[in-house]
């Protein structure tokens, strides 16, 4: 996301509004849950096509939602902590340098697919509900797995190399992009995703999630 290629790219926001994916069928992983569910939510063009996605899965195997919109002040936040991360263990990086670095684990707030709710981190799970062997585990960073998190990374078992296989053919078909410094994370509709797809314009921009009224009093 450090390229300046994806920040160039407009934003023409189609309005499509986020959903929630718990009523529509897909299986929920809560690691990432918070007090308003923000987690759970995606953008109606992203979700259309994670439930095509289950229905290009093989028998047995199941997609497992683990993380869709993220608020852009968490977003943020993650990017800070991320800088902050590489910073003590490169102390001789200028601040440019530690920008460019974060952006190609976590997204600058600005143009973060997740914050347009046109992201979805995902894996797969038998029919028991049991993550597959995929490598590394969702969300482990470049430091943490040795680069193996990167979706074309050597060195992976035939059996993660398999199930990433088989998670990549699926989500493409369906037409979503993968980042490859993370295997899990997918997108339609934003800034990247017009960039590696050639569209002039991106879908989605960063959006707010609407507050939940509050029942009146009678």
């Amino acid at each position: 996301m450090s390229d300046r290629r994806v920040a160039a790219i407009p934003v023409r926001d189609c309005g499509d509004p986020l959903f929630d994916v718990h009523p529509h069928g897909l299986r929920v992983d809560d690691r990432k849950r918070d007090p308003a569910r923000a987690f759970a939510h995606v953008r109606q063009g992203v979700l259309a096509r994670l439930l095509h996605v289950q229905a290009l899965l093989p028998i047995g195997v199941h997609l497992l939602f683990v993380e869709g919109y993220r608020p852009p002040a968490l977003q943020r936040l993650y990017f800070e902590e991320y800088c902050g991360e590489l910073a003590r263990a490169h102390p001789n990086w200028l601040a440019a340098e530690l920008r460019e670095g974060a952006s190609r684990f976590v997204s600058p707030p600005e143009i973060a697919p997740h914050s347009a709710g046109a992201a979805a981190d995902v894996t797969l799970v038998d029919h028991q509900g049991r993550e597959l062997d995929m490598g590394t585990r969702v969300n482990a960073s470049p430091e943490e797995s040795g680069g193996a998190c990167y979706t074309d990374a050597p060195g992976l078992s035939d059996r993660a190399r398999t199930n990433r296989a088989t998670l990549k053919t699926a989500m493409s078909a369906a037409g979503l992009i993968n980042y490859p410094t993370e295997w899990w994370h997918w997108s339609y509709g934003d800034r990247y995703w017009a960039l590696q797809t050639g569209q002039p314009a991106a879908l989605y921009g960063p959006v707010e999630l609407p507050q939940q009224r509050k029942p009146t009093s009678r």
